[in-house]
């Protein structure tokens, strides 16, 4: 457990190498005055920048949990424990896979390796548990409209008051059994139909927390170009642009 770190929070999760939507979602944290930051994962896969954003990651001084991209990267697998609904999605996942292998330095892989499973952190009085996927498993998606039950059941285990998990690209927030669930978005892979990228900030209110989702604009048609012009698959660079 880190610390008091004041009144208000900062989480950013799901970056997948895209530099310039983390520069945005940081420069955006800084204009609002929250100092204490936190990442729940995914810096690498996708995108045009693994180096840079692990580097930025670092430099920063940014607690930060591992995300399923990144303990498959860091430890040089080919499997990066995504979920995918056709053979397309596949083979344009291990093309991804492949291509995140081949660009991402040793210090990046070195650095990612030693990233914890999981973090806690307080906001102002209320206890926060960060997790990339769930607190059962790193690559589990815990969607939206997944049944009251299964929150239910991860509530009862929960410790924290506030439960902070990324994964899916698509933000929500919901009380469960008296736990706050708080997905963040993802910084530069959205998938909810907004192209700008997604954090978190919670703010504590006495002894609750209330959240709210931030909205970062970048330059998200430079980065698609980038990812053309680097060998990634076209169909993420398009994805960039329409979130979905």
């Amino acid at each position: 457990m880190f610390p008091c770190m004041g009144e208000r929070v900062a989480v950013i999760t799901d970056i997948h190498a895209n530099l310039p939507a983390l520069q945005a979602a940081l420069d955006r944290i800084d204009a609002l005055g929250i100092e204490h930051i936190y990442c729940g994962g995914d810096l690498v896969g996708y995108g045009p920048h693994p180096n840079q954003v692990c580097a930025l990651i670092q430099e920063r001084g940014i607690p930060t949990i591992y995300g399923n991209y990144d303990y498959a990267i860091a430890r040089d697998e080919d499997d990066c424990g995504c979920a995918y609904v056709t053979p397309h999605d596949r083979e344009l996942g291990q093309r991804s896979v492949a291509w995140t292998l081949a660009h991402t330095d040793g210090l990046a892989k070195d650095f990612m390796r030693e990233l914890p499973f999981d973090l806690h952190f307080p906001v102002g009085a209320v206890d926060a548990h960060l997790v990339h996927g769930s607190p059962r498993k790193v690559n589990e998606y815990l969607f939206e409209d997944k049944p009251a039950r299964l929150y239910e059941r991860l509530a009862a285990g929960e410790n924290d008051d506030v439960l902070v998990f990324g994964h899916t690209h698509k933000p929500w927030v919901h009380e469960f059994g008296g736990v706050l669930f708080v997905n963040c978005g993802s910084v530069g892979k959205p998938k909810d139909g907004d192209p700008r990228g997604a954090f978190a900030v919670l703010r504590a209110t006495g002894s609750s927390v209330e959240v709210a989702i931030e909205r970062v604009a970048y330059d998200a048609a430079a980065v698609a170009d980038e990812v053309r012009s680097r060998g990634l698959p076209a169909e993420y660079a398009e994805k960039l642009l329409a979130a979905a």
